[in-house]
This record gives structure tokens, sequence and C-alpha cells, in this order.
């Protein structure tokens, strides 16, 4: 059974067909929000305390954390931000830490004191980052987030983005890197723009599973990409893609509908042991009332226009 293992200071996770679905908050990210990219540009994390202590009560099983602030010199300016970045996180949090950046100098100062065993995110197919990364992965002994998509950019076509994965497990293998620390990402496309996108990405991930037997994840959120009550297709799209072989995803953990649709598709899927976890979750829990409900979805629309900071990275939208 494949399961790969992340794990902080204190804290130890299986992510696996077999475990709980994995939760990746998402929000430590200023990829799209000016406001946390200006605070920390200046010094100041408190957005970042902030939103790391809530994903975690939101019930976050792990943090992605990234410090792209600018694209102007980040080979000089990202190593130290992510470096405090981390080292604020994880002095707050106890749960393993993702480290996401573009850029490698990022990662492997990043990689130098980050605590336990942290992910990498992440390696694409190119040849350049292949050769970059892979090395770091393999000195440091880490799993790492491998995108489908190389030189050629994101495919529409599922078997190419299949044959990228493909090719990224087998040069980790070539430097001693087991299939069990790649986490393949199968990029999942906006379905408002391309209505094949949701099935695209279900036969994917069984194929992941049944032919690589790796671990997935993905930037949930692209998949309602410009759509209104992104939400709604979000929660949708939970259970869908866990019944089709993902393990994990880097998500809004926040988002109380979205965190619901995860606890209970682990309920169904067996990976709740006697509901435990759902039974201590919403025991004392009270419907929305009509109002509250009503307001909810009336503000729905707007909070929906806000684009994820991997969808923007990657430019698959």
């Amino acid at each position: 059974m494949t399961r790969t293992v992340v794990a902080s200071a204190t804290k130890e996770i299986l992510i696996g067909f077999d475990q709980p679905f994995c939760v990746i908050g998402e929000r430590i990210n200023p990829t799209g929000r000016k406001k946390l990219a200006a605070e920390m540009t200046e010094g100041n994390f408190e957005t970042v305390e902030k939103d790391a202590l809530a994903q975690v009560a939101a019930g976050a099983t792990m943090l992605d954390v990234n410090a792209g602030v600018t694209t102007v010199n980040p080979n000089e300016t990202e190593p130290p931000l992510l470096v405090k970045t981390l080292e604020i996180v994880q002095g707050l949090v106890d749960v393993p830490l993702s480290i996401d950046s573009s850029v490698t100098a990022a990662i492997e100062a990043g990689l130098k004191v980050a605590k336990g065993r942290p992910l990498v995110n992440s390696v694409t197919g190119e040849e350049e980052k292949l050769e970059a990364i892979l090395p770091l992965i393999k000195k440091y002994n880490v799993p790492v987030v491998a995108i489908s998509n190389d030189e050629t950019g994101i495919s529409e076509d599922p078997d190419i983005r299949f044959k990228v994965a493909k090719k990224i497990v087998q040069r980790a293998a070539d430097y001693g890197i087991p299939a069990h620390d790649i986490v393949v990402d199968p990029l999942v496309m906006p379905i408002g723009a391309m209505g094949t996108a949701g099935d695209q990405v279900f036969k994917l991930l069984r194929r992941l599973k049944e032919e690589l037997k790796v671990n997935t994840t993905c930037g949930l959120s692209n998949v309602s990409f410009g759509l209104p009550h992104r939400h709604g297709i979000n929660a949708a799209f939970i259970p869908m893609v866990i019944a089709s072989g993902m393990t994990s995803a880097i998500m809004n953990p926040c988002r109380p509908q979205e965190m619901e649709a995860v606890r209970a598709a682990n309920v169904l899927a067996g990976h709740d042991a006697n509901c435990q976890d759902w039974i201590m979750t919403y025991r004392d829990h009270a419907p929305a009332s009509p109002s509250a409900t009503a307001s909810a979805e009336a503000a729905a629309p707007a909070a929906g226009r806000r684009r994820g900071g991997r969808a923007a990275r990657r430019g698959a939208a």
C-alpha cells in the first residue's frame, strides 16, 4: 500500500489510499493577495500567523507555505523570506508543512530550516526542473509534488499528462527516490472553460492509482475558477476525486462546506474509524438560520471571484 510520510517536529502524517484525506491549507500564499504580499515584504507576518492558526483550527492536516511576493530578483529575495515564514509557522503550529516555491534556491533554503519531513511543492517534467529539484529531494529525503506539465506546457490531453507524471516517477527512481515519495498533481482545469475537465481528472486519478500507484494532490479550487458560488462546485468535487483515488488537496480548510464534504467522504470511504472525527466535529452542530444562509448565498458570487495562487502561478486558467 502506497503511503507518503510527512512530519513536523512532533507529528507524523501518512498520505495514502487507506488514510483520511489530507487537507493541505492553501492560505499562506501571497500570490493574488496584494495585502498579504505587501505585509510580508515589509516584514509584517500578522496575517501569516492568523492564517496558520485558523487553518489548523479548521482541520488542516498540513499547511502549504509560499513566500513568492515578487518576480523581481526572486533568487535573492525569496529564500530569506521563505525561511522566515517557515520559522514563524512551525513555531506556531505542529502540523507538517509543504515548502511551496518555483525558485530552487528558496526550496533548498527552506529544507535547511524545516523541521521533520516536509513536502516540497514542486517539480515539473521540465528537464531543467528535474535536474535541479530531484537531487534536493534525494539529499534531504523528503517527498515532492510532481506537476504533470513539461516544456510543452499544460496539455488538455489527460494521456499526455499521465505520460509526464510517469516520466517524473521514472526519473525520480534514477535518483533512488521511491514512488511513494512522489505526490502527483494531475492538473485540475477550470470546468467553466473545459466541460470535460472533471471527467478527465477522474479517469487520470484512477490510472495514477492503479498503474503508477502514487499518491495525488491538486489545487482544488482551480476546478471552479470563473464560476459563481464556487464553494458549491468545490464541495461536490471533493468526494468525487476522493472516490477516484485522490489522497490530498491544497485547499482552504476555513470553508465549512468544503471541509464538511471532506469529513463526509472520509466516513463513507471507511477512513474515519467509528465515525469518530465526524461525531466529534458535528455532534453539537446547529444548522444555519434561513437568514444567515440567504446572506451567505448573496455574498458567494463576490467571494468566488478571487483566483487561487497555484492556478495563477501555473497559468492553468
